[in-house]
């Protein structure tokens, strides 16, 4: 059984009297274990298509399942449980609450998922010794490089050991090095049996992963194994 699998999907937006189709009949199926990116340019879809994979929005028609549970028929609140518990998200601009030292933005999803943790401190720490962020864990985001806050913002999504990490354009403000130190990380993070999708125009940084799935108005038109980096 796949992790998603999506069949016949089409998400249609209303602006005025006009129906915009950001998406239209896409099927497709992203197995555990994978490591993807949807590729596109500005308008493509791609994003669309990614929050409906992060449960972030619900499609106008056809079946959207995750692990075998089809949205359309688990609550709002049971669809932001599974976010909360089995979705970590990475995104370009890092989200990262300034107020918050790096140790504290990396706890904030165990609250989301209202989870009693007593070894949350510990496992925090855990994970950013993983992403190489230990000795950042006192430090607040204003005090980071870029390549700091991806970190930062990967440990986050990590916390909660989700099954499925879903990455949003996150090299996208990186300059080239500290792209591919990121990207790496999450090659390595695949190798450990993570479920990755990461959502890009760059065919640079799609590269990196195992399968490439082109999406060009609101449909995906190419589907194809890679031989990643």
């Amino acid at each position: 059984m796949a992790l998603i699998e999506l069949r016949d999907v089409a998400k249609i937006y209303t602006v005025g009297t006009v129906r915009v189709a950001a998406l239209n009949g896409v099927d497709l199926n992203i197995e555990e274990g994978e490591f993807v990116s949807i590729l596109g340019p500005s308008g493509s879809g791609k994003s669309t298509l990614m929050h409906l994979l992060g449960f972030l929005d619900q499609p106008t028609s056809g079946v959207l399942r995750f692990d075998g549970r089809e949205l359309s028929t688990i609550s709002t609140v049971q669809r932001a449980l599974i976010r909360s518990n089995k979705i970590g998200f990475v995104f370009q601009a890092f989200n990262l609450l300034p107020r918050l030292t790096v140790l504290r933005n990396t706890l904030l999803p165990l609250s989301y998922a209202r989870k009693d943790c007593p070894d949350a401190k510990a496992r925090a720490e855990r994970v950013l010794e993983r992403v190489g962020m230990a000795d950042r864990a006192d430090h607040r985001p204003s005090q980071l490089s870029g390549g700091q806050k991806q970190r930062a913002a990967i440990a986050r999504a990590l916390i909660n050991e989700p099954r499925l990490i879903l990455a949003d354009e996150p090299t996208g403000n990186l300059d080239s090095q500290t792209a591919k130190n990121i990207l790496e990380l999450f090659t390595e993070l695949n190798r450990e049996g993570r479920t990755i999708v990461l959502v890009t125009h760059d065919h640079g940084v799609a590269r990196y992963t195992k399968r490439q799935i082109q999406v060009l108005d609101g449909k995906i038109v190419s589907d194809q194994a890679t031989a990643a980096a």
